[in-house]
């Protein structure tokens, strides 16, 4: 049993799992791919990358079947500058569909969600400073 990460996001694209990796590649500081499989017409069999840190795997669906992302499972990222969070937050929902703008909260300096234009729902805080 693997316990060094024993809980990974695992996302399932209709397609787009490689657009997808890329594009988190180049919004993500400390990202990469560590594998990637691709069936013989290209899409991605299974794949391997990190984001900040973080591992995830993904997979395009090849069965056919359409299974939308929701935001009733986002991926949270804490932010440590008010500059990163603006720029994630503009690149992250660049054709995608903000589901609540950057803005303070009671426990947050600033929080947004956004939902990516592959469908994957983040929210974003930076802190309040104590």
């Amino acid at each position: 049993m693997c316990m060094s990460n024993p809980i990974t996001p695992f996302l399932m694209f209709s397609g787009q799992a490689e657009e997808a990796m890329n594009h988190y590649l180049s919004i993500f500081d400390d990202s990469n791919i560590q594998q990637i499989f691709h069936h013989e017409d290209g899409k991605v069999m299974y794949a391997i990358f990190t984001l900040k840190g973080q591992t995830f795997r993904c997979i395009d669906n090849t069965n056919g079947d359409h299974h939308a992302f929701t935001p009733a499972l986002s991926l949270f990222v804490a932010f440590e500058s008010d500059e990163e969070i603006e720029t994630i937050f503009q690149r992250l929902s660049d054709h995608g569909q903000v589901l609540m703008p950057l803005a303070s909260s009671p426990v947050s300096e600033k929080f947004g969600w956004v939902e990516d234009k592959y469908g994957v729902s983040w929210q974003l805080n930076l802190e309040k400073k104590q």
